[in-house]
């Protein structure tokens, strides 16, 4: 197997020309501030991060008249129109009296801060951001400081490059939203680039409502089995220092060569997708090159998407956290010593877990146990699959975004995450397969990618 080599020395440059506050385009519905509260979701102390990623765009990919203007105007046009329904994101996050709870809090004159760059190469130059520098990368998108997260929950930064092309970089509060709600939003900001006459989808908040806790909470599902309490636990703690980044291809020939292996040595023959499959292999790989104490507990995490799955459904302009995360957990000595097909297996049956039952359980548990320190504890891997997320529908006037690229490394309590991402839709780009981004202890690498090399049949796969 190739992994994806990144340039040696850094040649690019990103140049910050200023820094503007975008505030919505018309007067807002309330004279004075008014406070929102969040969903028990919004609120789990995992979620009290920046996720930071970009989006590419460039300027051939479409004849439309907007693919000559400039992205900056575009941009912040779109968003002061946008805002006057999704006012929320230009107000300020802050901890709650009596229980430390975050809650939104929108005066009157609030905005959403939008840096404007710019770069010395051209988007071809640099591949499009298809496995980009790590250092170069940063520069493109904003990295506020907590408190600065706090005070503006969502911070843009447009860079353009010497072709013409373009980077729409976000730093969004995870006590926002999630992935699929960041879309929402920014697809209507896109409908206002392109011109459409309304928003396709109504904005709907009433998050304390939808998916507060049950009156009186109750835990009728096991979630104490994954979480523990500990009161001096910090969320991210152990900072991610000593990790080290690597991309890898995955070509459908080799992912198939392993799902027919698990199928093939299943006692049942049950198949698997490609997330539980590949997602088996990483997870131990990780576990293994790491030597991680046998006896020690670890965790496979991943969010479920609980939208169509609470009764009754959330409805479809909901924004706000609209997943929960799953666990499947092992000793480690247990995890490297089982065949494959069963930690699979593990992760395909959590999947049935995700019920109306589950979701409440864990709100409950949530509104029971905030104040003790919920934790899922330290050896925790999350994994999370962007290929089909609808990133590519955010078109401002220039095609689809070519690449997506997430730079977060705290997910779901852990510090070493696992992205699988599609290939950049640039011409000449990859169209076999995808590719996963994984962070793994820096000692542990050497041995992790001679795990992964296996994958394409150089060596036995040891299911």
């Amino acid at each position: 197997m190739n992994c994806l080599i990144l340039p040696i020395e850094l040649m690019e440059e990103a140049h910050i020309q200023e820094t503007v506050t975008v505030r919505p385009s018309s007067p807002p519905i309330f004279d004075h501030h008014v406070v929102f509260p969040l969903s028990h979701l919004d609120t789990d102390r995992n979620l009290n991060v920046v996720f930071r990623y970009l989006r590419v765009y460039v300027a051939h990919h479409t004849s439309k008249p907007a693919a000559a203007a400039d992205p900056f105007e575009v941009v912040t046009s779109s968003l002061s129109s946008a805002l006057v329904r999704w006012f929320h994101f230009a107000g300020t996050l802050r901890r709650r009296d009596g229980d430390n709870r975050l809650e939104l809090r929108c005066p009157v004159g609030g905005g959403v801060r939008v840096l404007r760059a710019t770069a010395d190469c051209t988007l071809g130059s640099v591949n499009y951001l298809d496995d980009p520098d790590e250092k170069f990368v940063e520069r493109l998108v904003p990295d506020p400081s907590v408190e600065e997260a706090m005070a503006y929950p969502l911070t843009l930064q447009v860079t353009r490059f010497g072709c013409g092309g373009w980077v729409m970089g976000t730093a969004v509060h995870h006590a926002m939203c999630d992935g699929m709600g960041a879309t929402l939003f920014f697809n209507a900001m896109a409908e206002v680039a392109r011109g459409e006459a309304a928003f396709s989808v109504e904005p709907v908040w009433d998050r304390a409502a939808l998916l507060g806790p049950r009156e009186p909470p109750r835990v009728e599902f096991p979630v104490h089995q994954f979480l523990s309490l500990d009161r001096d636990s910090v969320p991210y703690a152990r900072s991610g220092g000593g990790v080290a980044r690597e991309f890898f291809e995955m070509k459908e020939e080799w992912l198939e060569r392993l799902k027919a292996a698990l199928l093939h040595t299943s006692p049942a023959g049950s198949t698997y997708t490609t997330f539980e499959a590949l997602g088996a292999f990483i997870w131990r790989a990780s576990v293994k090159a790491s030597k991680i104490g046998e006896e020690e507990t670890v965790k496979f995490a991943y969010q479920s998407n609980i939208r169509r799955k609470v009764k009754p459904p959330l409805p479809f302009g909901y924004w706000g956290n609209g997943c929960v995360p799953m666990y499947v957990q092992l000793m480690a000595g247990d995890l490297i010593r089982q065949p494959l097909w069963k930690t699979a297996e593990l992760i395909n049956r959590s999947k049935f877990n995700t019920t109306d039952d589950y979701v409440r359980s864990f709100i409950d548990f949530q509104e029971l146990h905030f104040h003790e320190g919920i934790t899922p504890g330290n050896r925790v891997s999350g994994f999370t699959d962007w290929r089909h997320i609808g990133h590519a529908t955010v078109d401002f006037g220039w095609g689809g975004p070519v690449t997506i690229f997430p730079l977060t490394r705290h997910l779901l309590g852990g510090v070493a995450p696992c992205y699988f991402l599609p290939y950049s839709a640039a011409a000449g780009a990859k169209q076999d397969g995808f590719k996963v981004l994984v962070y793994v202890q820096e000692d542990a690498m050497p041995a992790f990618k001679e795990d992964m090399e296996k994958l394409n049949g150089s060596g036995e796969l040891l299911l």
